[in-house]
């Protein structure tokens, strides 16, 4: 047995520890549905599948709770996939390698998937206890909620009777969530004339690395570094100065993480190769400096390689890097009706080089604010648009205005003071939930999302604390038992 599974509550991290092993990337869940199906059905536990892959498991309420509502307990099946990129893991085949580092469970070189496979092994274990006081619940496990929220969005409409909804999705132990952010993705994409690689040049290959990263909702106000701004500002320097020809840039991955790494390839004349690297020392220094405080781990480096094949045309090159720079990125505006939250956003997630000799700048932008959602989307693309980008949003996603008269938040706020002897915070989160598109199709439906402590989430650095798994364990049963 895994270390993972011994630890407490068993009910619990035995289920992690299963989950840690079966392949859940987004939009490929079909080993995780196959998995939840198997655990229902050699249990009797009773089950749907809606058309999109959503699966809600059914527990009757134990006796003398029949007449309470139905609480509905819900979590995500997929997980973000990132990476160090010197290891090598198939996250379509590979297990987790999760382990014990002091008071943590952490990954080795990967995401945790603990953002929401916690939400999903407390659920399970909920579900499957026999111990526990409880009204009828429902578990519900929604599909590709990171790279779409393609399950919220398509939930089949006969799939919940719960009067409350229990999001099992934060990261904060001692926090009870009662909002949430919208948010759109904007992608710019360049379409580029290819020209074949100048001779006379050296060719290098640059790369900005050793970032934090994280989520782009809880961790935008963290001052974090963007890999791709680092890396535009020596790429754009470099055209100005040295005359630099691009033939590649890769950087970032996901629409929700900050991007930790970027690399480009690109060619210096001979005759300017020498001042050239001396300013990337120099730049490398500088961007060490800007981050002691927050990111100290930043590094560019510079190196020899091949000469490519071909670069892209210099119009295109220009356009695309001063889009790049003249991006903004990070936090836009603070919320004045609730302090402290970030209300405003903007992340500048990728920049990848496509067939068809495409180059597609992907951002995205969250606000508690609609009306800013939009805004912040429109003036990101405005940018692009003057630098001659196509741009196209996706259909976005509605935030979650905040009920503080909620029963549910009473009773979730007693049973915290109750355990444990202090109140928990009510908050709004800046990262998405899914919590919005539920009441949009049970308006009904009153919710909070609490959870254990993670960290570093969307990140090879995410990781969560094991004493605030107990926690969060014996609060949910406090919740459900007294439920009325």
């Amino acid at each position: 047995m895994s270390e993972i599974s011994q630890l407490e509550p068993r009910a619990v991290w035995g289920i992690f520890d299963e989950i840690t092993r079966v392949p859940r990337p987004s939009k490929k869940e079909e080993k995780i549905i196959a998995y939840l199906e198997e655990f229902a059905r050699s249990r009797g536990i009773e089950y749907k599948k809606d058309g999109i892959g959503n699966i809600v498991m059914y527990k009757k309420a134990t006796p003398g709770m029949e007449n309470r509502p139905v609480v509905t307990l819900q979590s995500h099946m997929d997980m973000v996939c990132e990476k160090n990129s010197d290891l090598d893991f198939d996250f379509m085949k590979d297990p987790i390698r999760a382990y014990v580092d002091g008071g943590w469970v952490k990954a080795r070189g990967t995401t945790l998937g603990a953002d929401d496979g916690i939400g999903m092994a407390t659920a399970l274990a909920v579900i499957t206890a026999t111990d526990i006081a409880h009204p009828a619940l429902e578990a519900l496990f929604t599909v590709d909620e990171e790279t779409g929220l393609t399950g919220a969005f398509n939930l089949g409409a006969d799939m919940l009777k719960g009067k409350y909804l229990i999001n099992l999705d934060s990261e904060d132990d001692g926090e009870i969530f009662i909002g949430c952010a919208g948010g759109v993705d904007t992608l710019a994409t360049f379409t580029y004339r290819p020209e074949v690689a100048p001779e006379g040049f050296v060719w290098l290959r640059a790369d900005v690395s050793g970032l934090k990263g994280g989520h782009s909702g809880d961790n935008i106000n963290d001052g974090l570094a963007n890999s791709n701004k680092l890396l535009t500002r020596l790429l754009l320097e470099g055209a100005d100065k040295y005359g630099l020809r691009l033939a590649e840039f890769d950087g970032g991955n996901l629409r929700n993480a900050i991007p930790r790494e970027a690399f480009a390839v690109f060619g210096i004349a001979a005759d300017s190769a020498e001042a050239f690297r001396k300013r990337a020392d120099e730049l490398g220094a500088e961007f060490a400096a800007e981050y002691k405080y927050t990111d100290a781990g930043v590094t560019l480096r510079v190196q020899d390689t091949e000469r490519p094949a071909q670069v892209i045309d210099a119009d295109t090159q220009l356009r695309l890097l001063l889009a790049v720079q003249g991006c903004a990125n990070g936090v836009l505006a603070m919320s004045y009706s609730m302090p402290g939250l970030v209300e405003t956003s903007t992340n500048l997630a990728s920049v990848k080089f496509k067939e068809g000799n495409k180059i597609v700048v992907t951002s995205s932008q969250r606000s508690s604010v609609e009306s800013a959602k939009a805004d912040s989307a429109m003036t990101v693309e405005a940018i692009f648009r003057l630098a001659g980008a196509s741009v196209e949003h996706s259909d976005g996603y509605p935030g979650w205005t905040p009920d503080p008269s909620s029963r549910l938040l009473a009773i979730a706020e007693a049973a915290y003071e109750k355990l444990f002897g202090v109140k928990a915070k009510v908050r709004a989160i800046h990262a998405g939930l899914e919590c919005g598109l539920f009441l949009e199709k049970y308006p009904h439906l009153e919710m909070i999302s609490v959870g254990p402590t993670l960290r570093g989430v969307h990140s090879p650095d995410e990781r969560i604390e094991i004493s605030t798994v107990d926690k969060f364990w014996r609060v949910m049963i406090e919740i459900l038992k007294n439920i009325e």
